[in-house]
């Protein structure tokens, strides 16, 4: 039973409403999504085979539905038009105050204690630190997507708290390159002088080769936070039979496959809960991100 990006799917996103989903969740299908964290072609073909997986561990038709922003991705899951979504940090305690009841099930192993680099491009002379050197201020900076944990509600935290000021204060222009493929892309190119990343993202552009050293590098790596989780809606197990919620839990930690892990990417899967989150959350408020 597998329903993955097929014909179908794609005539029901291209005609539905202005985030490009179905109107109503179907209880017979079950439907994730993930945020938008990295160009969405491969984020297509990635998650198709997640799907797969899940359609075949749990004994239900699964689908994944692509996104084109991180507040689609919890406008979706709010509406029940997918159930389970992979966020981020702060996405996904936007999620969970929206859907009362929701659960975060897992996360990666890498997630428990993770991390954003700051990149620099090689013009501006900055070398790697153990802190962010005063030399940043006056000049370019770009965040990733506006409601990314480690792209920009992370990096804005630990400026704010080195420097005393806003990143608009600080840099001469602040953009935000909406994910973090782009945001290499744009400090390579010097676009920006220096820009926010996800550290995963970061290091599989780097094994891939798709990043030259010379022209950009890591010069500074925050602390470690909380941040992706797979979470699930809190009637999930209303709409699809009781015991659907620790079943997909176990799918989702006993998630073994190199080929699917490589979707995220990850190592393995372990197990989360609502309250890992409190950090991320705070933040976000002091921030003034949360509603």
């Amino acid at each position: 039973m597998r329903s993955l990006a097929s014909l179908t799917s794609l005539l029901a996103i291209a005609t539905a409403g202005p985030i490009g989903l179905p109107s109503v969740a179907a209880a017979d299908t079950f439907r994730f999504t993930a945020i938008p964290d990295e160009d969405e072609s491969r984020l297509v073909e990635r998650f198709s085979k997640v799907a797969d997986y899940l359609s075949d561990t749990l004994e239900v038709d699964v689908e994944y539905v692509p996104v084109k922003s991180y507040g689609a991705a919890v406008t979706a899951f709010r509406n029940d038009q997918v159930q389970l979504a992979w966020f981020g940090g702060l996405s996904g305690v936007q999620a969970r105050r929206l859907v009362p009841g929701s659960q975060a099930l897992a996360q990666g192993v890498e997630d428990a204690a993770f991390e954003t680099y700051f990149l620099a491009h090689a013009s501006t002379g900055l070398e790697p630190a153990d802190t962010l050197p005063d030399s940043i201020e006056g000049k370019t900076f770009t965040f990733g997507a506006k409601t990314s944990t480690s792209g920009r509600l992370m990096p804005e935290h630990y400026l704010r708290e080195r420097f005393d000021a806003a990143p608009e204060e600080l840099f001469t222009r602040v953009g935000f390159s909406g994910d973090h493929s782009r945001t290499i892309a744009l400090v390579e190119a010097g676009t920006y002088d220096i820009g926010a990343v996800n550290f995963k993202v970061w290091d599989a552009a780097l094994a891939n080769g798709d990043v030259d050293t010379d022209k950009v590098d890591v010069i500074w790596s925050t602390p470690s936070y909380p941040d992706y989780q797979w979470t699930l809606r809190g009637d999930a197990d209303e709409t699809f039979g009781a015991g659907f919620t620790d079943r997909v839990r176990q799918a989702l930690l006993s998630m073994d496959d190199p080929e699917l892990l490589e979707s995220f990417p990850r190592s393995g899967f372990i197990p989360a809960d609502n309250d890992m989150y409190a950090p991320i959350e705070s933040v976000a408020e002091n921030l003034g991100l949360l509603r």
